[in-house]
């Protein structure tokens, strides 16, 4: 894709294939069947959040990048708005209802005390949580990012943000390793210190973005990744790295993993027409990765009803409770994005857009 054309497009037509396959990783993971959990690559589902980091901090750059290049600046006011709007009613709703069901109905009053960093979007930093909200900690590292790197990009110029952002990922990356060696604070029940780079790959997203999004960096990032077969080689890569990397999986096979994620992303968004990649753009797939945010916090509450329904009826088959609980967790998701989340986008403001409307984040 050209850089004129890759400037112009406003909507990337695999994302949504790759938010299934994001989801598929997330939801596989905390219900993989017992006898595949031995094999390495089969229980490294968790690395499907990592992957929704990549692409998170690549939509949300480009769209700022998009709307300060048409309008001289973004609008961080409008940005907030549509990012609050996005994910507060689905987040807001799951968060209370959850809390209320176990420290209210429940009795579990030592858990109250944790309820308030959940809504402070501090839950990363928590040791102990409320049962089905542990999830909430990628909704933290998400929401911290949406706060810091949209300020950055107003104050920086785009050189030394690059810098910042390769400093950030490397300090991350080498703090993940215990290199640092630094007694983390404690502040009631958080602990201000991340077990793994989770900043890392939404920065790497961020970085693909600005990169992307200059001639000379887009024209090399296009001669390397551009090729029709490059996306299927960059997830056969993942795949391997994937099952081949240590067990332990801080410091540079995070990185290394991190880094085929983006380079696929790249791929996927350089060129749309990718060999053996035609499922991604399919109806269904994509409806399910346009629904993965929903689907993503529904989806340890489906579990949780559905082993309960399954051992009510005495099945107790590992691949019946994948199945039922992905279906259930499609379904609540759907409904929440068709009645709850639809009143509130009616309240995003418009995009600046004068001619489209910029790239769905």
């Amino acid at each position: 894709m050209e850089f004129r054309g890759y400037q112009e497009r406003r909507h990337f037509a695999n994302l949504d294939g790759l938010r299934f396959v994001c989801i598929s990783m997330v939801l596989w993971h905390h219900a993989t069947p017992g006898d595949l959990n031995q094999i390495q690559i089969l229980s490294r589902g968790f690395l499907g959040v990592d992957f929704f980091f990549v692409l998170s901090g690549f939509l949300i750059t480009t769209l700022l990048l998009r709307e300060a290049r048409d309008y001289g600046r973004f609008s961080l006011r409008d940005f907030y708005i549509r990012r609050a709007l996005r994910i507060l009613p689905v987040y807001v709703f799951v968060v209370s209802a959850v809390s209320f069901y176990y420290v209210g109905l429940k009795g579990r009053s030592d858990l109250a005390d944790l309820v308030p960093f959940y809504y402070l979007f501090l839950s990363n930093f928590l040791t102990d949580h409320i049962p089905t909200l542990s999830i909430t900690w990628s909704l933290s590292v998400e929401e911290q990012y949406y706060v810091i790197w949209p300020l950055l990009m107003l104050l920086l110029t785009r050189r030394p943000l690059i810098w910042l952002a390769l400093v950030v990922v490397t300090a991350n990356v080498l703090g993940s390793m215990g290199i640092f060696d630094l007694t983390a604070p404690q502040i009631g029940p958080l602990t201000l210190k991340l077990p793994n780079a989770s900043y890392a790959p939404i920065i790497m997203g961020a970085l693909l973005a600005l990169a992307l999004d200059h001639p000379r960096s887009h024209a090399l990032a296009a001669r390397c990744l551009g090729g029709r077969w490059t996306a299927l080689a960059g997830f056969a890569l993942l795949a391997l790295a994937i099952h081949l990397t240590p067990v332990e999986i801080r410091g540079w096979p995070n990185l290394l993993i991190h880094t085929l994620m983006t380079a696929t992303l790249a791929a996927l968004v350089l060129r749309e027409d990718n060999t053996g990649l035609g499922l991604l753009r399919q109806p269904l797939i994509a409806r399910v990765g346009a629904i993965s945010y929903g689907i993503y916090l529904y989806h340890l509450i489906a579990l949780d009803i559905t082993n309960r329904a399954l051992g009510l009826a005495g099945i107790a088959h590992d691949w019946a409770l994948l199945a039922a609980y992905s279906l259930l967790s499609v379904l609540i998701a759907e409904v929440s994005f068709r009645t709850l989340e639809a009143w509130f986008r009616r309240f995003r403001p418009h995009p600046r857009q004068r001619h489209a409307p910029a790239p769905a984040a």
